[in-house]
């Protein structure tokens, strides 16, 4: 709403694998090319389940940098940064606290579902209550309109949404505000103003929605507003109040979804992965060694591919000639085993060429790693900082 920015972090489990890189990497690396993004290491809500485990934490943050960056994040297109680098997220999350009710959290659909998985553990505790919190507060410091989400995610931005709203409903009854926001219309120029106020009644009355998004593609544009002037119109659009933290939306993505060697999920821990940068041999050893259909005993038996664990590696990595080439040669015994995985092996390889070119420089100097963070983080601080000056002033914390 206040620009087109895109922000999605994830929690530093170490080396990132293919799994990672279809189901998020990739998706981010183009959207660095669309908006303006910011991703992030959430270091922090890696405490919130393994908050006995922290020091596996710094080295598992390093690691994943490197894969970002060996993937084909850009920090020249996009900010990357630390989470507990911008202590302001910490601040955000106290604040937004006071006015979050314990019950929006416990409804979140996760909350007991990871309890139940993670029973070893014990999450009984205020920061894994309040992880949701977090996360929205990690959005809303940096106004971001867009969170990059499956469908089966777009509850979870929901939350975020809820708060957002009950913090402007609260704290955006500013006083003289229709006089102010009249004022900032006027900044507009008289033609541009004249839109605007048509575009106003034409949601206000008529609930036409159409208005209401070109209302707000006329605010982003606006060169010569004040960040304060600008929440006023945005508010001044819906209603009465300001808009101090905008709503994000969820930005539905695609996903490729990648099972591990042995058909489970794919995961470190499940000894089942192929990382990133792995070794065109290691890639190789670990491919032929896949289970394949339990019905193929024999070369000569034919088998189902669909009950294969290779066949998803073929529909992400091969093409529908490839693909129609091993539905046809394993229901046959046309092909063995070992031939239907070549291509996977050949795709995979190929596909991660350009990461070990590409990261190479990171590993002759990790410096380089560390100034790219620091660099990031002064970045998002600064945008953090113009968000809670803002909060602060709305709750009354701004004292002269």
């Amino acid at each position: 709403m206040f620009a087109n920015r895109v922000l999605s972090g994830m929690r530093p489990t170490g080396r990132m694998h293919i799994g990672h890189y279809h189901g998020a990497l990739k998706n981010w690396i183009r959207l660095q090319e669309e908006y303006e993004c910011l991703f992030f290491v959430a270091d922090w809500h890696a405490l919130t389940t393994h908050y006995e485990s922290a020091e596996v934490i710094e080295e598992s943050v390093w690691e994943m940098i490197i894969d970002w960056l060996a993937a084909g994040l850009d920090p020249a297109r996009a900010t990357l940064f630390i989470q507990s680098r911008v202590p302001e997220h910490a601040e955000l999350t106290l604040l937004l606290g006071m006015i979050t009710p314990v019950g929006w959290l416990e409804r979140v659909p996760t909350y007991k579902d990871q309890q139940q998985k993670l029973s070893d553990k014990d999450l009984s505790t205020f920061g894994f209550l309040g992880y949701p919190l977090m996360q929205s507060a990690d959005i809303l410091i940096y106004r971001a309109n867009m969170v990059p989400v499956g469908e089966d995610q777009v509850s979870h931005l929901e939350i975020t949404r809820e708060i957002a709203r009950r913090f402007n409903f609260i704290y955006g009854r500013e006083p003289g505000f229709e006089q102010k926001a009249q004022a900032a219309v006027k900044k507009l120029g008289s033609k541009k103003a004249k839109l605007y106020e048509q575009l106003r009644t034409a949601f206000q009355q008529e609930g036409d929605e159409v208005a209401l998004g070109s209302a707000r593609e006329l605010l982003d544009e606006a060169q010569n507003l004040s960040m304060g002037d600008k929440e006023r119109l945005f508010g001044y659009l819906e209603g009465s109040r300001r808009v101090i933290l905008p709503e994000p939306q969820a930005l539905l993505t695609e996903t490729a979804k990648v099972p591990g060697l042995d058909g489970q999920k794919m995961s470190k821990s499940y000894n089942n992965s192929i990382f990133l940068r792995e070794a065109p041999e290691v890639i190789t050893r670990k491919v032929r060694t896949m289970p394949t259909d339990p019905a193929r005993v024999r070369r000569n038996d034919p088998g189902d591919p669909e009950k294969c664990p290779v066949w998803p590696f073929h529909k992400i990595y091969s093409d529908d000639k490839t693909q129609q080439w091993v539905q046809e040669g394993c229901r046959s015994a046309g092909i063995g085993c070992l031939e239907c995985k070549q291509p996977v092996i050949d795709a995979i390889i190929a596909e991660q060429a350009p990461m070990h070119e590409r990261v190479q420089p990171y590993l002759d100097d990790p410096s380089l790693v560390r100034s790219i963070i620091a660099d990031g983080c002064e970045r998002a601080r600064k945008l953090a900082g113009e968000t809670m000056r803002d909060v602060r002033e709305a709750m009354g914390l701004s004292y002269t």
